[in-house]
């Protein structure tokens, strides 16, 4: 199963029929409990992410059968949730990797909805029955976030403390698999959009450190070029990076559309594959980023996820 995606919205909605909750910068997830003992952990598009998150993956205590949906994060100095701070533990697939990363870096899942309970398939309820399903269950260590009446006030609340943003989601409304549906709508205070790289740039005057990420909004046209992406990419990021993009150099740019000679030169041009994300001062649509800034791999989308959410959203 694929969970349901959200809309981007023009404005937070109001009135009865809405309820608002806290919009997680973290990795969605959705987690599947069949006889105990531990959850299997897929990402957005179906990827097995058990082995990555050993402190996340034990099932509830008492529970046999189980189907959540929710966010995994993970807390910065300041103790608000970042992105950044998991991107080490994306990668991982040894299981003693994970479980070191587990306690330098501990990670909390935040359960929003609950889809299967003993055999009982919920996803044709109400979000306001699942809610109240969701609420009775004892789940030890996932958390179970608050929800609002009043959108607006949080969405205020959100953008002083340095959250991601909300998201609203009607009272009535069914939970559908794999789905961006209006029922669920999103608004972020940070314009953050997912991208595809395309090339890189190494660091001035040297040939392998590298600097900067050439990257494109996937489209029904091919892979359109969208700009350069140097700051956020500190020690660590460029050389994950680096590991990532190895071996998948090409002789051409992937672009469908024409890079400028001054983003163009120098840089090593690589097979469209690798998705990362970048928060600018645009607002979407956009033809060119505005002072972008780097802010993680994202293994839980793929292009061809992006393909089908520029069709179904208009922009991701």
């Amino acid at each position: 199963m694929r969970p349901m995606l959200a809309t981007h919205g023009d404005h937070v909605p109001s009135g009865p029929g809405w309820v608002h909750e806290v919009k997680w910068d973290g990795v969605r997830i959705l987690a599947d409990v069949a006889g105990g003992g531990a959850a299997r952990l897929t990402t957005r598009n179906g990827n097995d992410a058990t082995r990555a998150w050993p402190d996340v993956s034990p099932a509830p205590p008492g529970i046999d059968d189980l189907l959540v949906d929710g966010e995994v994060i993970g807390l910065d100095a300041s103790g608000r949730p970042d992105f950044r701070v998991l991107a080490e533990r994306l990668h991982v697939r040894s299981a003693t990797t994970a479980a070191r990363l587990a306690r330098s870096v501990p990670a909390t899942y935040m359960v929003f909805d609950v889809l299967r309970l003993d055999g009982r398939d919920l996803t044709g309820l109400p979000w306001h029955e699942r809610r109240e399903i969701l609420e009775g269950l004892d789940l030890g260590h996932w958390q179970v976030p608050p929800y609002y009446d009043d959108g607006e006030m949080l969405l205020e609340a959100t953008a002083d403390q340095g959250l991601e943003g909300v998201v609203s989601k009607r009272r009535d409304s069914p939970y559908r698999p794999g789905v961006r549906s209006r029922d669920w709508l999103k608004f972020a205070h940070r314009h953050r959009g997912t991208y595809v790289v395309g090339g890189w740039r190494p660091q001035e005057g040297t040939g392998d450190r590298l600097a900067a990420l050439l990257v494109g909004e996937v489209t029904a046209d091919g892979l359109l070029y969208r700009g350069r992406v140097g700051s956020g990419i500190g020690a660590a990021a460029a050389r994950l990076l680096t590991a990532q993009l190895a071996g998948r150099e090409q002789a051409g740019s992937p672009f469908a559309d024409e890079v400028p000679r001054v983003d163009a030169a120098g840089t090593r041009w690589v097979e469209p594959f690798l998705v990362v994300d970048v928060e600018s001062h645009n607002r979407p649509p956009l033809t060119r980023l505005r002072q972008p800034a780097y802010k993680g791999v994202r293994v839980d989308v793929s292009p061809a996820d992006l393909l089908a959410d520029s069709r179904e959203d208009g922009h991701d």
